[in-house]
């Protein structure tokens, strides 16, 4: 038997779960569809569990990068305390996320969802129909087709946290965020690292001396980096997990992360049968305002092809709230920006010079090298540096790149000043505080050649 509510939510990740809220609070009869653990991505295998077993991967990095300013003493990183530490946090979160929807009275189904025509879905035994429907399936990790792969025991982002003791050797296949934060954390946990990337550098869409910082950071961990390889095969050999690669050579190693990308769940949506078209990837296809093809139907995050952030997920509940509530929201209004955890982390906010140019703005870019900031000097960490892109023809800021220590916290001065329109002139007129990094940034715009002041 079909029952009609007014609200169907697939999916429990940081967009879906503050809008079946939301809307429950309004009064409305929501019905949530998860057929995993609650919280989605970033609770379960993402930010959460990746950024608490950082704190300690980092800590220990740091603390032996201390003794160059005069510390001393011997770091040792209790790996299972740490790895018994990330997995409570997230039975934790896992369960608040629980409490949560239950307590704003959304009717929560455990069971795997599909459509069973237009805007109706079906899993466990219930079949909803709703004028609303959301979809939040999130994405998984793309297994590449590697020769012998499926035989090897691998990790992929989500059981690398079931890991109980130290791997010596660990090997990362990938070099993008997922491979570079867990692979780096790692290294400082106490692992021999093996990077295997088959581009030339690492992060290779950011820009080249981002990945220099960052390669340079690595090595100074002692995390090998094999670029330029690509691998061929896996295969188990003597109790070891041997890569493969292309030319002949091989890399060997005691446990094998896969972080080489990711696809989008909406296989068992069977999205067809509610005339919700996808894209060649399989990523359902939205409109600016994130509506499918179906009348009714939205969706958000990562399996709408958006970025894979929280915080954009976050922000896409936002606006499809906006959207049903008669405002005019798209995807588009908001500055787009993220970070590596990393150290040094590689923060972005808006356009890089090239990205803005191929816009069509006529821009230039600065740069300010972190190792001219006092507080860079004064803490040992100055690897890096602060780059803003500006419009020649009316002065505003179009984006930055940040390369250095805690960027991610700094790049929001960015975030503000891209969203409000703001100039160079304004962040050169500013009065920062006296030692800090974000110190830095007006001295940055005053790079900018005076002569390009737009002021009358």
């Amino acid at each position: 038997m079909i029952r009609d509510v007014d609200v169907i939510v697939i999916g429990s990740g940081q967009g879906g779960v503050p809008l079946a809220t939301e809307l429950a609070g309004e009064g409305r009869t929501v019905v949530l569809f998860e057929r995993a653990a609650f919280g989605g991505t970033c609770v379960n295998s993402g930010c959460t569990p990746s950024k608490a077993f950082l704190a300690s991967a980092h800590a220990a990095g740091r603390a032996r990068r201390a003794r160059a300013i005069g510390l001393r003493g011997e770091v040792h990183l209790d790996f299972p305390a740490v790895m018994e530490r990330v997995r409570g946090i997230i039975r934790d979160w896992t369960a608040g996320v629980r409490t949560r929807l239950e307590k704003a009275g959304v009717e929560i189904v455990h069971a795997e969802a599909s459509f069973a025509g237009e805007r109706t879905v079906e899993g466990g035994g219930v079949t909803v129909r709703a004028p609303i429907v959301v979809i939040d399936t999130g994405g998984t990790a793309a297994i590449p087709p590697l020769d012998g792969l499926s035989g090897v025991p691998y990790l992929d982002n989500a059981s690398f946290f079931s890991q109980t003791t130290l791997p010596r050797r660990f090997l990362v296949l990938g070099g993008g965020y997922i491979g570079l934060e867990l692979g780096q954390g790692m290294a400082r946990a106490g692992s021999e690292v093996h990077i295997v990337h088959p581009n030339a550098r690492v992060l290779d869409a950011e820009e080249p001396d981002a990945s220099a910082a960052l390669e340079d950071a690595l090595r100074e961990d002692g995390v090998q980096l094999h670029l330029g390889a690509r691998a061929v095969s896996a295969a188990v050999r003597e109790g070891a997990i041997v890569l493969g690669l292309a030319g002949g050579g091989e890399v060997a190693g005691d446990a094998l992360l896969v972080a080489t990308g990711r696809k989008p769940n909406t296989v068992a949506l069977r999205c067809e049968r509610s005339a919700i078209a996808l894209d060649e990837r399989g990523y359902v296809h939205v409109d600016a305002e994130l509506r499918t093809t179906c009348a009714g139907v939205f969706a958000l995050g990562d399996v709408a092809g958006q970025p894979a952030f929280t915080h954009v997920s976050w922000e896409d509940h936002r606006r499809i709230l906006g959207v049903l509530r008669g405002e005019h929201r798209t995807r588009d209004d908001r500055v787009m920006a993220y970070s590596t955890f990393t150290e040094p982390q590689v923060a972005r906010a808006g356009l890089t010079l090239e990205q803005a140019q191929a816009k069509g703005h006529d821009a230039l870019a600065v740069t300010l090298p972190i190792s001219e900031v006092a507080r860079a000097f004064e803490w040992n960490e100055e690897r890096g540096f602060y780059r803003m892109v500006v419009d020649k023809r009316d002065d505003r800021i179009l984006g930055a790149t940040l390369v250095g220590y805690e960027s991610a916290e700094i790049v929001h001065v960015f975030i503000a000043h891209i969203a409000r329109g703001s100039t160079w002139r304004d962040l050169a007129d500013a009065m920062h505080i006296h030692p800090t990094f974000a110190e830095g940034l007006p001295t940055l715009a005053r790079l900018v050649p005076p002569e390009l002041d737009a002021r009358p």
